[in-house]
């Protein structure tokens, strides 16, 4: 087997969901007559809940305490379930990682009840899939806990492990790990400028970038 594993963000990388969690959002906001400000959605990008949550106590009239919110939004975000689907050339680069014999993990900010039904929902739910949520650590993205954490799970080095991210938060979180990072845009996020050390993939083949850094490591 190889030393080499690949750790993959979830939302915006492997499923493209961040629309539905903004969605999630929207539904929570229009019930109570809140608007959401403008920009928000590109603001809080790849940051936890916590962080969303006190953005919007900060810019808005939101008087919902984070309990709530957050039981809220996953119970929007959960109604929405269907709307999820891989992103273009995800699961190929998964899948040709794993054939070439890496081990993988999925390393998201999103709380565990939403990153197993989003992982059921994309098909790729199973019990040897390592992943790691926001409620399995103390700090999420930008720090680095969430990686280091799949990578122990992996019985990886850092530096045996190259992390697959779409927003900054993500592609910081991974390089204060010690990883090779690849930073993988998409429509919202292709004129982002990734952190200094990350790998930019082009927005339509992942597979290359990803080979690539793997063969180095």
């Amino acid at each position: 087997m190889s030393t080499a594993a690949v750790l993959f963000d979830l939302d915006g990388t492997l499923a493209v969901s961040e629309e539905t969690h903004q969605r999630a959002i929207d539904d929570v906001l229009r019930a109570l007559g809140i608007e959401k400000p403008a920009g928000f959605d590109q603001q809080v990008m790849g940051l936890t809940m916590r962080a969303t949550f006190e953005a919007l106590r900060q810019q808005t009239t939101l008087a919902l305490s984070y309990t709530q919110l957050s039981a809220a939004k996953h119970q929007a975000f959960l109604a929405r379930i269907d709307e999820l689907h891989w992103r273009a050339g995800a699961r190929e680069a998964m899948q040709a990682a794993q054939d070439s014999g890496h081990q993988i993990a999925v390393v998201t900010n999103s709380d565990r009840i939403v990153l197993d039904a989003s992982l059921r929902a994309l098909g790729i739910s199973r019990p040897d899939l390592i992943t790691v949520s926001r409620n399995d650590v103390r700090e999420g993205k930008p720090e680095p806990e969430p990686y280091l954490r799949a990578a122990w799970l992996l019985r990886r080095h850092a530096e045996h492990c190259v992390v697959v991210e779409d927003s900054h938060a993500g592609a910081s979180a991974g390089l204060r790990a010690g990883m090779r990072v690849i930073g993988w845009p998409h429509a919202a996020t292709g004129r982002m400028q990734f952190p200094e050390g990350v790998c930019r993939a082009d927005s339509h083949a992942l597979w290359p970038a990803l080979k690539s850094q793997l063969d180095q490591v």
